[in-house]
């Protein structure tokens, strides 16, 4: 059961960034958290009525028309697939969740993951497993000047990094989505902490769980880290610093259960606008060996909840949003909201098709309160947007075509890319004039701008 939520007791920082963080989602998040009462349901737009039609646009960098966008943005590609860093290294590949940070001289940081499995060498130092193929490297992005400036490695050792989340304090939370064992008998499935302006050390957070780790948010007012578990079964989990802002210190991994007479609750079918009083059981074995039951076992043996594939996380609004990317009645997502002060959650919208959402998977919120949901589904790939109103809209389409005779300086393979899903998508945190997002194949990162003002995002 539920423990006293803990004070805080480090790290100024937690609490002076609850507010910026509750502003965040103000808008979208909560204007369809009222119409979920309701159960008014998802519709689906062709085109935003305030942004327009998309239309393919010519890339800054190369000039190929590697994104359709509407009438009056624009974007530049960098970093792809074995580019060179600044230490001379090419970039590795399979780009996938980003975090975005505001440095002291102005410019911008985005430490971006690398989901790479195998075992073929760690692509840098510091590296958890010198056998391991992910990590993360970290870009540098003039927002003024609208321009990249260079990417360094980051964090080396580590196997598919898939999504994560920020800290108040500016580190990234890098998640392996995996709980396997390397060729010499080390653990993977953890989270690690990289700091934007600096390298991770390779130091596994074994005290937040060993399981198929998708993102996580946090609460700033509590340092409270919820984790979501790209499984089915998956368990919604929270961890519980021993000392608010400082995660090496170790803490309690706990499992959200909804009330149902201590009986497991399955989430997978739930429509939008369903209800549920929630609690959390122990996690007793947070960091399992081969051979022991996983966590979303322990904690279905205990009464926790599953649910079918949670991956996206965000925080705002003082209340935490999850994104199911299989769930609901039609198997096509759903978004949870989930109150922390009140224990209770409901689910804000299920996708009734693959017509109006496919498979969302992270999810982002502008500065000025609008939802952008990366999808990972089946045939072209879109960025959404999602009004106040509860109508999905294509906000970018992935275009990408590599002709016969490649792109001059880039080692991309030729080929046609339009199924690569969408990851990563991250507002600069200056003032939110530009929306970075990856494409994982062939790997990847645009910078968007344009009159964001004149639509919902």
């Amino acid at each position: 059961m539920s423990p006293a939520t803990p004070s805080l007791g480090r790290r100024g920082l937690l609490r002076a960034g609850a507010g910026a963080a509750a502003l965040a989602a103000l808008g979208p998040l909560e204007a369809l958290g009222a119409r979920s009462a309701g159960a008014a349901p998802l519709t689906k737009q062709p085109s935003s009525a305030d942004y327009g039609a998309l239309r393919p646009v010519k890339d800054q960098t190369t000039g190929l028309e590697l994104l359709a966008l509407p009438k009056g943005f624009e974007y530049l590609s960098y970093g792809w697939t074995g580019d060179v860093m600044a230490n001379g290294n090419p970039t590795p590949g399979n780009h996938d969740g980003m975090g975005a940070f505001r440095r002291t001289d102005g410019k911008v940081a985005i430490v971006r993951n690398h989901e790479r499995s195998g075992y073929a060498g760690a692509f840098t130092t510091p590296a958890y497993d010198a056998n391991a193929a992910g990590g993360t490297t970290t870009l540098t992005f003039d927002a003024d000047a609208g321009a990249f400036l260079e990417t360094v490695p980051s964090l080396g050792g580590t196997i598919r990094n898939c999504a994560g989340g920020t800290t108040p304090w500016g580190s990234w939370l890098t998640c392996e989505e995996t709980s396997e064992v390397g060729p010499d008998g080390t653990r993977h499935g953890y989270v690690f902490e990289v700091p934007h302006d600096g390298v991770g050390t390779g130091v596994a957070l074994t005290a937040m769980g060993r399981f198929s780790h998708e993102a996580t948010c946090m609460d700033p007012s509590t340092g409270i880290v919820y984790l979501t578990e790209d499984a089915t079964p998956s368990g919604l989990y929270r961890f519980l610093p021993d000392s608010p802002g400082d995660l090496t210190a170790g803490g309690r991994l706990q499992m959200m259960e909804i009330e149902n007479g201590g009986v497991s609750y399955s989430t997978y079918t739930d429509p939008t606008g369903t209800e549920y009083r929630t609690d959390w059981v122990d996690i007793d074995n947070p960091d399992f060996a081969p051979g022991e039951l996983r966590l979303a076992i322990q904690g279905q043996l205990k009464g926790g909840a599953v649910f079918r594939r949670l991956e996206g996380a965000w925080w705002g609004n003082e209340r935490a949003y999850f994104v199911s990317t299989n769930g609901g009645p039609a198997g096509q997502g759903q978004v949870f909201e989930y109150d922390p002060r009140s224990e209770y959650m409901r689910v804000l919208i299920a996708s009734p098709s693959a017509g109006v959402l496919n498979n969302p998977d992270n999810l982002c919120v502008s500065p000025r309160g609008g939802i952008v949901l990366c999808e990972d589904g089946d045939g072209l790939e879109y960025l959404h947007g999602l009004t106040t109103d509860g109508a999905v809209f294509p906000f970018a389409l992935n275009n990408v075509v590599i002709p016969a005779g490649g792109v001059p300086g880039k080692s991309v393979n030729p080929g046609t890319y339009t199924g690569s899903e969408w990851a990563g998508s991250v507002f600069e945190p200056k003032n939110g004039n530009w929306l970075f997002a990856n494409l994982q194949s062939p790997g990847i990162t645009f910078a968007i701008t344009g009159s964001w003002r004149r639509g919902s995002l």
